[in-house]
């Protein structure tokens, strides 16, 4: 048995080196794009020059990138899916089928090299498929050249002129871009209005476009002395070139994608926030929500502040908040929100979309294979920090609460009775309803989080996300490197915990199921598993006189027990076992009688059922 032992322990750290270790190896690109826009036809010509480097152990014979802007014509991948779904998003449903041609979105490439040499390609709807005659060895940089034009559509979903506030472009998506290969091999996912995942990688871009525009970039823009509006330094006079067009020149770095968005109208408001960055704020002045806007900057730099210390430090040097989009939308050093709100909502949409620099712009897993991990996390750190601001008193009646994450729990359970719940390893693409993927996405992905505070202790997942954040910043985590990492916080086994709750649709359901007296001095109480998904009990006994007493049964396969918090005394039982549906303990009641037995008194476990987890004397 030791043997056997021994050579598991083995696998196990060998199989963690190869996928779930930091190191793991991943791809680099290096973009040089310059784009001349027409504002009269909505088009565009661009040009490319995209520094590729394979750093994987893998010869590459064929190379593919996502062309976005190709979802907006009529009979697309996106077309069909919104005019099929069962529950279409009303901001798409039928609405590219009936675009006319000048309001339809195309990316056309026109010519492609490798190393100076042409190279054949195929457009096959949202993705460009480039076989290589020459094939690309490991370890190796190679320079890709190319000639494209595009034609910005009228904005449907995310990206887009026109948008419903009168933004005149909000541009995500708009350039051909490289389709990651990692150690699962190409993502060369065509585009339905889900989520994304890119290449790390330098960012060198320069839009040139009528000088009636103001435009604002997630990126460092070079060359405020020419461009103006707000961009230029205290005393520095600006000095546009003759002429009806502007060129901004922006730069970023170590980033995997680039937005910007241009409106005549933009005001431009900018604050150095606590940790040292620059916030932007970009909006539509004179519409009406000039007050909101105008409060947003101290607001966010508060919030800014509570983001760095739960979550890490934000590592950029500037933020952009911009009107645009269909709602609100993420991408690095920017977001692009719809402006006409209350404050809340807006700090709200801001919060959330900010936050979204951590999970999945910093910490850069596959949104189409695990949204959970961007999403779900995302709300999760949403909760936690508005709950802090509406403590501080900067969101105007909402009130301070100890579980800020109460909501997301009604979601959660709400999907779980819904029969419309599929498991959260669906690829975001394929699942049968908008609804089923939102609260995945959103909710179930933030309960993995905050019902971990209950499995290893809410001190545990706060630097356990610090770890997290420290471990694998400008990489691209997955499902086990989370699991690792909280492993390696809590010392505690979780593999159980996210093969049932990310693999399965096995739910949580424990009862009281009896309280008996044994003896004059001892009460038996057996608690009763209804659920498929076994978890550590916690189980509050209040007695007759007040005083309370919590005894806690850690699950089996955690090989350990988190840590005790509070000030109630605390009780280690036996461990429970999945495999036991019912559980029993007794109480030495002593001189005290029982008046209450509550499974979870802190409400931090999925039970789909909290009706049957408390006994009180009647």
């Amino acid at each position: 048995m030791k043997k056997i032992l021994f050579c598991f322990g083995l696998c196990t750290l060998s199989f963690n080196g190869l996928y779930a270790q930091p190191e793991r190896w991943q791809q680099r690109v290096q973009y040089e794009m310059a784009i001349d826009m027409d504002v009269k036809n909505h088009q565009y010509h661009g040009i490319q020059q995209l520094k590729y480097t394979n750093n994987s152990p893998d010869t590459l014979d064929h190379l593919f990138y996502h062309l976005y802007f190709n979802a907006f014509q009529p009979n697309s991948m996106m077309d069909v899916r919104s005019r099929t779904i069962e529950d279409a998003d009303p901001r798409v449903a039928d609405r590219i089928q009936n675009l006319k041609p000048e309001e339809q979105g195309w990316i056309k490439v026109r010519s492609l090299r490798l190393n100076g040499k042409n190279l054949s390609f195929e457009t096959n709807g949202t993705i460009l498929e480039v076989p290589l005659s020459e094939p690309i060895p490991p370890n190796t940089t190679v320079v890709l050249e190319m000639d494209w034009d595009a034609q910005s559509p009228v904005q449907i979903r995310r990206s887009g002129r026109d948008n419903r506030e009168g933004v005149a472009y909000s541009m995500a998506q708009w350039y051909p871009k490289l389709c990651e290969y990692d150690y699962q091999g190409w993502h060369s996912n065509p585009y339905i209005a889900r989520e994304f995942y890119g290449v790390w990688g330098d960012f060198d871009v320069k839009i040139t476009i009528d000088k009636k525009y103001v435009v604002a970039a997630g990126a460092y823009l070079q060359n405020p002395e020419t461009v103006g509006y707000g961009y230029e330094q205290p005393g520095q006079t600006v000095k546009q070139p003759a002429g009806d067009k502007l060129t901004y020149h922006f730069k970023s770095e170590n980033v995997h994608d680039f937005v910007w968005a241009a409106d005549p109208d933009f005001t431009h408001t900018k604050l150095l926030a606590e940790d040292g960055s620059l916030m932007h704020f970009f909006w539509k002045k004179g519409k009406g929500y000039d007050a909101q806007w105008e409060k947003l900057p101290a607001i966010m730099n508060r919030a800014r502040s509570i983001m760095n210390a739960h979550f890490g430090k934000y590592p950029y040097k500037e933020y952009y908040f911009i009107q645009g989009g269909d709602g609100g939308m993420e991408y690095p050093l920017a977001t692009l929100i719809t402006g006409n709100r209350p404050i809340n909502s807006l700090v709200g949409v801001a919060v959330h979309e900010q936050l979204h620099s951590w999970y999945q712009m910093i910490m850069g897993s596959n949104e189409s294979l695990y949204a959970w991990m961007d999403e779900g996390f995302t709300s999760y750190a949403e909760n936690i920090v508005e709950n802090e601001l509406a403590k501080e008193g900067l969101l105007p009646g909402r009130k301070y609460s100890d579980n800020p994450h109460v909501d997301t729990y009604r979601g959660y359970v709400a999907l779980a009775t819904s029969e419309k719940e599929e498991p959260m390893t669906t690829h975001a693409d394929h699942y049968q309803s908008n609804y089923a993927y939102s609260l995945d996405a959103y909710v179930k992905g933030a309960v993995f989080l905050s019902q971990l505070e209950y499995v290893i202790g809410t001190e545990n997942v706060a630097k356990g996300l610090l770890r997290y954040f420290n471990t694998w910043k400008f990489k691209h985590p997955n499902p086990n490197d989370i699991t690792r990492v909280m492993e390696k916080q809590s010392g505690l086994e979780l593999d159980w915990y996210k093969e049932d709750w990310v693999n399965t649709l096995n739910t949580i359901d424990y009862s009281v199921k009896a309280v008996e007296a044994e003896g004059r001095k001892t009460t038996k109480v057996t608690i009763e598993r209804l659920g498929k998904m076994a978890m550590p009990l916690d189980v509050l006994v209040t007695y007759s006189d007040g005083d309370q007493e919590l005894f806690y049964a850690p699950l089996e396969s955690m090989r350990g027990e988190k840590p005790a918090s509070g000030k109630v005394k605390r009780t280690v039982l036996p461990d429970h076992r999945w495999v036991d549906a019912e559980y029993s303990f007794e109480i030495p009641e002593k001189t005290r009688k029982i008046a209450k037995i509550e499974i979870d008194p802190a409400d931090l476990m999925a039970d789909i059922a909290r009706e049957n987890n408390v006994w009180e004397k009647k």
